[in-house]
C-alpha cells in the first residue's frame, strides 16, 4: 500500500530539520559557554542562565575595550606632545632679528624659540636703551615654540632724526642676535 499523502512524507523532514536545529543551537550554546570565563561552582547551569552569563559578559567585555580606546587616545596624544617638544626641544630655532627704519622710528622684528625669548628680548631692550632709543611699544605673539616680538622706537627727533643712530643699533643687535646663534 503507497502512502500518496503529502503531509505524511514532509513530517519526518520537519521532524529532522528541528533536531538538527536543536542540535545546532546547543553546540553553539555549548561553545559560548566555553569561551566565558569559568566559576568554581560546580552546579551545571541552565541554559537561560548561561545566556545570560553570555551577554553580561560581552557588554562587559565592550565597555572594556571603549574604556582601553579612550586611554589609548589619550596616551597616543600625550606621546604626540612629547615627541613633537622634545623634537623641537632637540632643534633650537635661532633667533632672528629684522630691523625695518622709517625715518626716526625703528621697528624691530625678534624671533626666538620660547627656551630664549626672555634672555634674548631682555638683552635686545638693553641695547636699545644704551644707545639712547624711545621705546613706544613693544608687543609679542606666540606660535607653538615659537616667540614674536615687535618693538616700535624712535630715535633723535622728528625734526633731525639720527641715521648714524639707526646704523650703530642696527649693528649691535645683529652682533648681538649672530652672537647668541652661535652659543
Amino acid at each position: 500500500m503507497e502512502n500518496n499523502n503529502p503531509n505524511d512524507s514532509s513530517r519526518p523532514d520537519r521532524k529532522l530539520i528541528e533536531r538538527n536545529r536543536r542540535t545546532k543551537m546547543k553546540a553553539l550554546c555549548s561553545e559560548l559557554h566555553a569561551l566565558l570565563p569559568h566559576h568554581n561552582s560546580r552546579e551545571p547551569t541552565s541554559l537561560p542562565d548561561q545566556l545570560h552569563e553570555a551577554a553580561k559578559y560581552i557588554k562587559k567585555l565592550q565597555t572594556d575595550l571603549e574604556r582601553m580606546k579612550e586611554k589609548k587616545d589619550s596616551l597616543m596624544g600625550v606621546e604626540r606632545w612629547k615627541n613633537t617638544t622634545s623634537s623641537r626641544s632637540n632643534e633650537p630655532k635661532s633667533p632672528e632679528i629684522h630691523i625695518h627704519e622709517m625715518g626716526s622710528s625703528l621697528v624691530i622684528g625678534l624671533t626666538t624659540d620660547t627656551n630664549t625669548c626672555r634672555f634674548i628680548f631682555n638683552q635686545t631692550i638693553r641695547i636699545l636703551n644704551e644707545e639712547g632709543a624711545e621705546i613706544t611699544n613693544a608687543s609679542f605673539s606666540v606660535v607653538d615654540d615659537t616667540v614674536f616680538h615687535t618693538v616700535h622706537l624712535t630715535i633723535g627727533h622728528e625734526s633731525a632724526p639720527d641715521y648714524g643712530a639707526a646704523a650703530k643699533i642696527s649693528e649691535r643687535l645683529n652682533e648681538f642676535i649672530n652672537d647668541a646663534d652661535d652659543a
